[in-house]
């Protein structure tokens, strides 16, 4: 896995920049904005960690001025409906810290800001963030799969993301029950995806 590279900064593009190794070796690299906006001047060095990402009809490097943003668009790109190029917009708009203040003040419309990203997107994306990502202080760290927060009940915080997604208690309660009585360890994101798969079935 390609993590962390340094060279000299050859091109730059809108979204993109071309670094050139010691060993004389080009490389594309895709970076949030903020990134973009720091490159030196043509010719001057520049570093960054990175995620390789191999698709079926692309292979993309991205990078990132500090090992927290890369470890966090590793989360965000776990969630459901984030790909790499949602995971970069959201880093372009929003730093980790910026991103644990979201979490810590609850504020799931602060993502309709990112562009590409409606209400409901947002809801969703949050609800996942909101149990992979740990507020404190540090790197950006990963909760254990099947962790709710403290205190709270993975039916009851399931339920409203369902609300706030358009599905009443009566039409989606039964689901949600349903998905967690098969499997009790489910996180919220979890039982989310579930219960909209068997809304895409046509439960509801």
């Amino acid at each position: 896995m390609l993590a962390y590279i340094e060279g000299r900064l050859l091109e730059r593009a809108e979204n993109s920049c071309v670094l050139v190794t010691a060993g004389g070796v080009g490389y594309e690299i895709f970076l949030p904005e903020h990134a973009l906006a720091s490159l030196p001047a043509q010719g001057g060095m520049a570093s960054f960690f990175t995620s390789f990402i191999v698709r079926e009809d692309a292979q993309e490097l991205f990078g990132f001025p500090t090992w927290d943003e890369r470890q966090t668009f590793v989360l965000l790109r776990g969630i459901n409906r984030v790909g790499a190029r949602t995971a970069l917009a959201i880093l372009s708009q929003y730093r980790p810290d910026d991103l644990r203040r979201i979490v810590a003040d609850d504020d799931a419309n602060a993502l309709t800001r990112v562009p590409g990203i409606g209400k409901k997107t947002a809801q969703q994306i949050f609800l996942e963030l909101k149990y992979k990502l740990k507020p404190g202080d540090g790197p950006i760290a990963l909760s254990s799969p099947g962790a709710a927060a403290p205190g709270s009940s993975v039916y009851r915080d399931a339920l409203t993301g369902l609300a706030n997604l358009g599905y009443d208690e009566d039409s989606a309660g039964p689901l949600l029950k349903e998905a967690l009585a098969a499997d009790p360890d489910l996180s919220v994101g979890e039982a989310l995806r579930a219960v909209l798969k068997a809304v895409g079935k046509g439960k509801i």
